[in-house]
């Protein structure tokens, strides 16, 4: 008997690939379903090297932002696109979906949408109409007419249903599940630059792990280490104001208590999450994709048995309130972060192992990717 040829699916995001968890996950979860799978991205001058299981793809760009970074990835896309076999397609979020639905409707194959967000309401967006009104005319055209498609909670799937009358299905952006384990690390096994600070803490860790972007709240965390002795804040990620929020940390008079990790790789950002105290995830208010979000970042550091402080926005506070794993913000004022910080480090620093275990149990057992891998199976089954 000949052996049964795998489908070939494409898998489309324009970051660099090598943070990207929930594409990874993905990917990892197509593989495991029997799908040969190839991610593709773009590589930076300063991007890190990839080892995945499965193939990937990233273009050199020439451009790397705004309107002509967008324009030029989608052109690349589109001409690879063409010009390679696929069964399936599997776009992630507006700004790949261009090129993927022409490509479909060319080739006769199917695509699958992840919105990992509400893209024209990103706070990048906000006060650039023109710029907003393109993307959701590209929603507008496409959106209805795609079959098979899924967000990361069920705010963003109402609202895409209201807005076109799609049933958009949840994949919620959560962590594979893990045992906590006490680490073990010294100062002189730290596995890359700047980890021996974490082996070495004695202060209470304070924790923002993702995108150094505009609206996370990361300058209003650095503006309250004034008020936090025997606090040191780390950033594990990078963005559009990395190097603007290392210059705010030096004008507070705090950069000795604040550690920029930089990009950190999917190997390496447990072992980071895991020596933290508390993680926090603190959004400004500017529209609706951060008002409906539901960072993974969040189920990250419940994953990794860690107190959350999270702003209280609907689908977060769910998270928390649901299962008592931490506090909800409203007040960024340096002084009122400060004792908020305190409050739930006070509450949670020095528990032991074993009770945060019990408190943590249910939490990590549900909002964990084995549970919703299946949903993807599920999703991708008819195709």
């Amino acid at each position: 008997m000949s052996e049964v040829k795998k489908k070939r699916v494409i898998v489309s995001v324009t970051d660099d690939l090598v943070t990207d968890q929930r594409v990874h996950r993905v990917c990892v979860s197509l593989s495991d379903f029997g799908y040969d799978v190839c991610l593709v991205g773009r590589k930076f001058r300063n991007s890190q090297p990839l080892k995945r299981e499965y193939r990937t793809k990233r273009f050199k760009l020439i451009f790397n932002k705004k309107v002509f970074f967008y324009a030029e990835y989608n052109i690349r896309l589109f001409i690879y696109l063409l010009f390679n076999r696929f069964d399936i397609l599997l776009s992630n979020d507006t700004d790949t979906l261009l090129a993927n639905y022409i490509v479909s409707r060319i080739k006769s194959k199917s695509l699958v949408f992840d919105a990992h967000e509400l893209f024209p309401e990103m706070p990048e967006l906000v006060g650039r109409e023109r710029v907003k009104r393109v993307w959701t005319k590209i929603e507008d055209w496409i959106f209805p007419r795609l079959q098979y498609s899924y967000t990361v909670c069920k705010s963003i799937s109402d609202i895409y249903h209201k807005r076109y009358g799609i049933n958009m299905g949840v994949i919620r952006n959560v962590p594979f599940y893990r045992d906590v384990e006490v680490s073990t690390t010294s100062d002189e096994n730290s596995c890359s630059s700047g980890m021996s600070d974490l082996s070495l803490k004695r202060d209470i860790v304070i924790l923002y792990q993702g995108a150094v972007n505009v609206g996370r709240g990361i300058d209003w965390m650095i503006a309250a280490m004034q008020y936090l002795d025997g606090y040191v804040f780390y950033i594990a990620g990078i963005g559009d104001v990395y190097e603007e929020m290392k210059q705010y940390a030096i004008k507070m008079g705090v950069e000795k208590r604040v550690k920029f990790f930089g990009q950190v790789p999917l190997e390496q950002l447990y072992e980071i999450t895991r020596q933290a105290d508390i993680g926090i995830n603190l959004l400004a208010d500017m529209g609706l994709n951060y008002y409906y979000s539901l960072p993974n970042r969040i189920s990250d550091y419940i994953n990794a048995e860690l107190p959350v402080l999270t702003t209280d926005f609907p689908e977060m506070r769910a998270v928390v309130e649901g299962y008592g794993v931490g506090d909800l913000i409203s007040e960024y004022s340096p002084k009122e972060l400060a004792n908020s910080v305190v409050k739930l480090s006070s509450k949670w620093v020095g528990m032991s192992l074993e009770d945060k275990a019990k408190i943590f149990k249910r939490a990590k057992s549900e909002l964990c990717w084995q549970h919703e891998s299946e949903k993807l199976r599920m999703l991708f089954a008819p195709l």
